[in-house]
C-alpha cells in the first residue's frame, strides 16, 4: 500500500544520498587535482635535489629509496642507464623532459625529467598513490555526513509526520461523520496544499447532499403520486362490489381497468426513470441510425394514433443521422416523445416525426397539433411529476415522460428544446452532440 510518509522519507534520503555522492565525487576530483599539483612539485624538487649527485654504473641505491613511492632513473649522455632506484620494467626506457604521464601494465605513472651536466634525471610516481590519497580525503570529508544519515532519517520522519497531521485530522473528521452529516469541511486550519483536496471534498459533499435531497423528494413524490391512484383503485373496487346491476358493474369494471392501466403506466415510468439515472446502470454505446429507431417507434404507436384518428408519420428520415448511444435508452426517449404527442393531440390531429442532420449535428424532432405548452411552463415540464393539462379537460400523464427524455439526453450529450410547432402545437427537438456528456 502506498504511503506518503514512507515515499517522502525514501525520496528525501535518496536525494540527500545522491547529493552527497555527487559532492563526494566533486571532492575527490578537487582533492586529486590538489594532490597532482602537490606531488608534481615534489617530483620536481626531488629531481632538482639529485643534480649534485654523481651517478655511475656502480652507484648504489639511496638508503631510503625502498620507503619512497618514487622511482628514480638516471641516464648518461650516451643514453646508457647508470642508475635505477627500483626495478620497474614496466616503465618505458625513454622519457621526455618536463612532466609527462606514462601508461604501463602497472597503471599510469607521472614522470618529471630534467637534464643536468649531460645527464638525464627522471623521477616517476604511480598515479594510484595520488588517487588513493584523493579518495581517502574525499571519504574523510563525507564520512560524518553518512554517519548522521540514520539521525536525518528519523528527523525527516518526524517532520513529515508533523506535516501530514492536517490530513490525519481531516481523515478523523470524515470518519466521525454520520451518513446524514454532509456539512462542508472547515477549511480554516487547513494548509494551502490541502485546500484543493478539501475544496473537492466539499464539492462532492454538496453534490451528495443535493442527490440525497433529490432522492428523498423523489421517494416522497412517488409515494404521494402512487397513493392517489391506489386509493382510487380501492374505491373503484368497492363500486364494483356495490354495483346493483350488470350495467353499473360493467361501468365500474371499465373504470377499474382504466385506473389499473394508469397505475401500471406510472410504475413503469418510475422504474424507467430510476434506470436512466446516472450510476443506476451501465450504458452500452454503439452506432445507431436515428431514422431506423424513429421508424420503429412510429410503427409501435400507429395503432394508438389510428384509434384516435391522428395522422402519425415521418416527414423526414435522413439515414445520415447516426449517433453513438444505448439502443434501449434511445428507444425509450423516442417512445416518450411520440407517446406524449399522440396522447395530448386531440382526435383528428397530426403528429410529425423528423430525423435529419443540421449543422453537422444529428437530431430527432416530434411536432404535434395539440394544445402545446405555455412558454412559462416549458422548463418546468422537465421536473418530475409536473403535469401539463391538470387544469384542462385533456389527459393527465404521470409527469415523468419529459424527465426521462432529459435524463437520457443528458447521458448522451444531447440537448432538448421545446418550441412552437408549425402545426399549432408543440415541437420537441433533441440535438445530439450539442451538450457535453
Amino acid at each position: 500500500m502506498m504511503s506518503i510518509r514512507r515515499n517522502l522519507l525514501f525520496a528525501l534520503l535518496g536525494a540527500m544520498t545522491i547529493t552527497l555522492l555527487i559532492g563526494g565525487f566533486a571532492t575527490y576530483r578537487a582533492a586529486r587535482d590538489e594532490a597532482n599539483s602537490l606531488f608534481d612539485y615534489h617530483l620536481q624538487q626531488i629531481a632538482l635535489s639529485l643534480r649534485d649527485q654523481t651517478f655511475t654504473a656502480q652507484t648504489e641505491a639511496l638508503a631510503s629509496d625502498e620507503d619512497l613511492n618514487f622511482v628514480i632513473r638516471v641516464w648518461d649522455p650516451s643514453g646508457l642507464r647508470v642508475y635505477y632506484s627500483r626495478a620497474h620494467e614496466a616503465l618505458p626506457e625513454l622519457t621526455r623532459l618536463g612532466y609527462s604521464t606514462s601508461q604501463t601494465s602497472e597503471g599510469d605513472w607521472r614522470v618529471f625529467a630534467i637534464q643536468y651536466r649531460a645527464q638525464t634525471i627522471a623521477v616517476a610516481q604511480p598515479m594510484r598513490v595520488r588517487d588513493g590519497l584523493a579518495a581517502t580525503a574525499a571519504w574523510r570529508t563525507l564520512q560524518p555526513f553518512f554517519a548522521v544519515l540514520p539521525a536525518l532519517g528519523l528527523l525527516i520522519w518526524l517532520l513529515v509526520d508533523r506535516g501530514l497531521r492536517p490530513l490525519s485530522r481531516l481523515a478523523r473528521s470524515l470518519q466521525a461523520r454520520t451518513p446524514d452529516s454532509l456539512a462542508p469541511l472547515d477549511e480554516g486550519e487547513v494548509p494551502e496544499e490541502v485546500k484543493p483536496l478539501t475544496g473537492a471534498l466539499n464539492e462532492l459533499l454538496a453534490r451528495l447532499a443535493a442527490a440525497l435531497a433529490a432522492q428523498r423528494a423523489f421517494v416522497a413524490d412517488a409515494a404521494h403520486e402512487l397513493r392517489t391512484p391506489l386509493t382510487a383503485l380501492a374505491l373503484q373496487a368497492q363500486l364494483v362490489e356495490r354495483a346493483a346491476s350488470a350495467s353499473e358493474r360493467a361501468a365500474a369494471l371499465e373504470e377499474l381497468k382504466s385506473g389499473l392501466q394508469r397505475s401500471t403506466h406510472a410504475v413503469e415510468q418510475l422504474l424507467t426513470l430510476a434506470r436512466q439515472e446516472p450510476g443506476a446502470g451501465q450504458y452500452h454505446f454503439s452506432e445507431h441510425s436515428l431514422a431506423e429507431l424513429a421508424r420503429i417507434t412510429v410503427v409501435d404507436f400507429a395503432r394508438l394514433a389510428e384509434s384516435k384518428d391522428i395522422d402519425l408519420g415521418m416527414t423526414q428520415a435522413d439515414d445520415a443521422a447516426r449517433v453513438r448511444g444505448d439502443a434501449e435508452a434511445l428507444r425509450i426517449l423516442l417512445a416518450n416523445l411520440v407517446g406524449n404527442a399522440v396522447r395530448y393531440t386531440p382526435a383528428g390531429g397530426r403528429v410529425d416525426v423528423a430525423c435529419a442532420v443540421d449543422g453537422g449535428l444529428p437530431f430527432i424532432e416530434v411536432a404535434d397539433s395539440g394544445p402545446g405548452i405555455p412558454l412559462a411552463e416549458r422548463e418546468r415540464v422537465f421536473d418530475r411529476f409536473y403535469r401539463r393539462g391538470v387544469d384542462s379537460a385533456g389527459p393527465v400523464g404521470s409527469g415523468l415522460g419529459l424527465s426521462i427524455v432529459r435524463s437520457i439526453a443528458d447521458r448522451h450529450g444531447a440537448a432538448v428544446t421545446l418550441t412552437d410547432s408549425e402545426l399549432g402545437g408543440l415541437r420537441a427537438r433533441v440535438v445530439f452532440g450539442a451538450a457535453k456528456v
